[in-house]
């Protein structure tokens, strides 16, 4: 049997991460097997251990994909935005959309991880993983607050995305109901409200 290339053998395994990226959301951290990502990815199981040593080790790399997704999503959303005020809906309104309620696999890696990681030792590379995530989009929260007071910025970004997290979290696990659609305005409603941070007197 021919030996697969560099390049191809590069590429099979840039299709892995993405798969697994996908699934890792969909399903969590805990809830797909080798087998399960290698089928999605349209390739052998035997193939798995070539490119990773263990399934962690592919679910430290798919984590970091998906956050760097999301990061990149919302610089996309920011630099269309015309000021502050605008980009803070830019995030909100798509994150606490149905599309994103609805398609697990393409939205937050936050809501998707979060279970699991409850369930991690503090020295594990996949805590570590979420919690670097987790801080760079707290940051870039903070970044879009109008307050001249650094510390006021980072609460006003700790409460509001945990209010967005908190909201899709149910908004999901409520969907087919009535409820779920609730949530979701109701989050919108207030979050497009709030105002950004005082300046301090």
């Amino acid at each position: 049997m021919p030996r697969v290339s560099r390049k191809q053998a590069d590429l099979n395994r840039e299709i892995i991460v993405e798969a697994a990226t996908r699934l890792f959301r969909e399903r969590g951290l805990h809830g797909i097997s080798v087998v399960d990502v290698m089928g999605a990815a349209g390739l052998t199981h035997g193939g798995f251990y070539g490119h990773f040593e263990s399934k962690e080790a592919l679910a430290v790399e798919a984590s970091g994909r998906a956050f760097e997704q999301a990061a990149g999503r919302w610089r996309e959303w920011i630099v269309a935005a015309e000021d502050h005020a605008a980009a803070r809906r830019a995030l909100i309104e798509p994150y606490l959309s149905t599309a994103s309620r609805d398609n697990p696999g393409d939205s937050c890696p936050v809501v998707a991880f979060a279970g699991d990681m409850c369930h991690e030792s503090t020295d594990s590379a996949l805590r570590e993983t979420f919690i670097g995530g987790l801080n760079r989009l707290f940051d870039t929260l903070a970044n879009l607050m109008d307050s001249s007071d650094a510390a006021s910025n980072r609460q006003q970004a700790l409460v509001q995305y945990s209010l967005m997290v908190g909201a899709l979290t149910l908004a999901r696990a409520t969907r087919g109901d009535a409820l779920s659609d609730e949530i979701l305005e109701a989050a919108k409603g207030f979050l497009g409200a709030a105002p950004a941070s005082p300046a301090p007197r």
